[in-house]
């Protein structure tokens, strides 16, 4: 059997994770990079502040900038308050039984389903029975819905890492478990509940498929008055001017998917400064 020097294989190991960590990276770096280059020149604030004009083909992106804002806002609205109260259920009253494992379960396995079986869900569901029709908050329903496990498993999560002594120090003062929850375990739980917050916000904002059946519109010329109209999305706007529109000017379509990646990348900080400012507050 060959011994290799302990030098050489810690040098090569470390190669070898360096060389993947750069594979990894590198598409995203140049998906930047071409993104940037050929859309840089559509950006100013015309382009930000205005209706499309021409077929789409000139003017602005405005309507797709506030229906997504519109759509994403309200989704989170409904999926924080619910998924937190679920976790805290499941983490901290629930027994360990069969009913609870089977609810753990499918929440789990519905974070896997694919986006486009919750677009036909929400349209069944919201669209049709519920006759909310095309509408920011039958989109904003259904991308609630396709959130939820990931906010609960994230929630559950950040629960969990509270020590268990806080509570058994809260409890023996003659606190009720309710009072220990929400002065003792959510205060040290918020850091890794609200990154996950907002990256499930970065992640719905991209998504195209749930809308696509129940919010989104291939063009209107105003923006929306109430949570019951129908909305631009810059998904997908993203899509009908990238496949749907002949001649469409190539810098406008990568200006718009410029918008579309600093939105995301500009929640993805939010989530990680905020988590660095609550996690120096911790006290343990």
């Amino acid at each position: 059997m060959i011994k290799l020097n302990p030098k050489l294989s810690q040098k090569f190991s470390y190669t070898l994770l360096c060389c993947a960590a750069i594979l990894a990276i590198a598409p995203v770096i140049l998906m930047v990079f071409i993104i940037i280059k050929n859309g840089a020149s559509a950006i100013s604030w015309e382009f930000l502040s205005s209706m499309p004009k021409g077929g789409m083909c000139s003017g602005g992106i405005l309507p797709a900038i506030l229906g997504t804002l519109s759509i994403v806002s309200c989704a989170i609205m409904v999926t924080l308050p619910v998924g937190v109260c679920a976790a805290i259920y499941l983490n901290e009253y629930a027994k360990d039984n069969m009913l609870t494992r089977i609810i753990k379960l499918a929440i789990v396995n519905l974070a896997g389903v694919p986006s486009v079986v919750y677009g036909l869900f929400g349209l069944g569901i919201f669209v049709m029975f519920l006759k909310l029709g095309v509408s920011i908050i039958a989109g904003a329903l259904t991308l609630s819905i396709m959130e939820l496990p990931v906010i609960i498993t994230t929630a559950r999560s950040s629960l969990g890492s509270v020590p268990y002594s806080f509570r058994e120090a809260s409890l023996s003062l003659g606190v009720s478990r309710w009072q220990t929850i929400r002065h003792v375990v959510l205060p040290n739980a918020i850091p890794g509940i609200l990154t996950g917050a907002i990256l499930s916000i970065a992640r719905i904002s991209g998504e195209t498929a749930p809308i696509l059946f129940t919010a989104a519109a291939f063009y209107v010329p105003h923006l929306p008055h109430s949570i019951f109209d129908q909305v631009m999305a810059l998904p997908y706007h993203l899509y009908i001017i990238s496949t749907q529109i002949p001649n469409m000017p190539k810098n406008i379509i990568y200006g718009t998917a410029l918008v579309l990646l600093m939105m995301v990348l500009t929640m993805s900080c939010i989530a990680i400064f905020a988590r660095i400012y609550f996690r120096k507050r911790r006290k343990w």
